[in-house]
């Protein structure tokens, strides 16, 4: 049996990013989870933050940023990066976290990121509380640790974290693959 509960915000887990934004010289990392992809062809997605957040006005200024994926051992900086500010503190120095230049946008990317994506807003949607960027992947920065033998990203080598109710979690174990639910069984031969 179920149990109502009031509306809210569970939908979980949710990935837990580091955003970053303004320029190699002059930069902020913001902790989000609210995020997702929206579109593939071409390629979007969006990130939500309050309009108090300091991200908030350096990103609605510069309409760029890049969303860094984030692992086990970047969850300490993931939820520093939520919790302080950065009017008040250098998170990148605090945290000892590398930036690295973009090809597309001004905003660095974390070098110790497994995967980083340089993203150009096209429009902000006020929904409330959260104001949403909906922004256009420009490129994809990978390490090359986490891809595969086939050139893609492997995640379960890399133990990305994801967000629910108030906790981070690590992910990694593959229990299943897109279509094997209906792929139809090999015949053995006798």
């Amino acid at each position: 049996m179920k149990r109502k509960l009031n509306p809210g915000t569970l939908l979980t887990p949710l990935p837990a990013v580091i955003v970053s934004c303004g320029t190699m010289e002059k930069s902020n990392a913001v902790t989000v989870a609210w995020t997702g992809i929206i579109n593939s062809i071409p390629p979007m997605l969006y990130i939500s933050l309050r309009p108090e957040r300091y991200s908030y006005g350096i990103i609605k200024n510069s309409m760029e940023f890049a969303v860094n994926l984030t692992t086990s051992s970047l969850a300490y900086a993931t939820d520093f990066c939520g919790v302080k500010s950065g009017r008040d503190v250098d998170k990148f120095e605090a945290l000892s976290l590398t930036k690295e230049e973009a090809n597309c946008i001004k905003a660095p990317l974390i070098a110790q990121s497994p995967v980083s994506l340089e993203c150009k807003v096209r429009e902000i949607k006020e929904l409330g509380s959260h104001h949403m960027f909906i922004a256009d992947v420009l490129s994809i920065h990978a390490d090359n640790n986490y891809i595969d033998k086939n050139g893609a990203f492997d995640i379960t080598k890399c133990n990305l974290i994801s967000y629910a109710n108030g906790k981070y979690f690590s992910l990694g174990k593959q229990v299943g693959k897109f279509g094997y639910s209906v792929k139809k069984k090999k015949k053995n031969k006798k």
